[in-house]
């Protein structure tokens, strides 16, 4: 994922952290945070030092980075989000973490509408 593309700053995730929505399922938590006039959305990524070691929180965040990236088309442009990880994550497989993001991403209403893509990762036809 481009560096543009992520939310980086501590100014940047407290302030979607604070003055964002949450929205979560039991795998994950989504806060989100509109701004107006940016091109491509930003994202944030949290796993915490209690899902694991090292090694699986890395792991973890390469199945978000690959199931964001599979599913980016989806995504409204003008937002900035935070995506936390939690305990339930921890046996799931990359297309079971690609269900649950795309589940609370629809809840989060951050998916656009005239994309009724659910899982395929293909070619998006409109």
């Amino acid at each position: 994922m481009k560096k543009e593309y992520r939310v980086k700053s501590d100014k940047d995730f407290q302030r979607v952290f604070h003055q964002g929505n949450s929205t979560a399922n039991r795998q994950l938590v989504i806060y989100t945070y509109s701004k107006l006039g940016q091109k491509h959305f930003r994202v944030g990524l949290s796993v915490g030092k209690k899902l694991g070691n090292a090694v699986f929180r890395n792991k973890i965040k390469r199945y978000l980075r690959q199931a964001l990236h599979e599913i980016e088309d989806m995504l409204i442009p003008e937002v900035d989000f935070l995506l936390i990880a939690r305990k339930d994550i921890c046996d799931k497989d990359l297309e079971q973490i690609k269900k649950s993001m795309i589940h609370v991403m629809k809840k989060a209403k951050i998916i656009q509408s005239s994309l009724n893509q659910e899982t395929s990762g293909g070619c998006n036809e409109q």
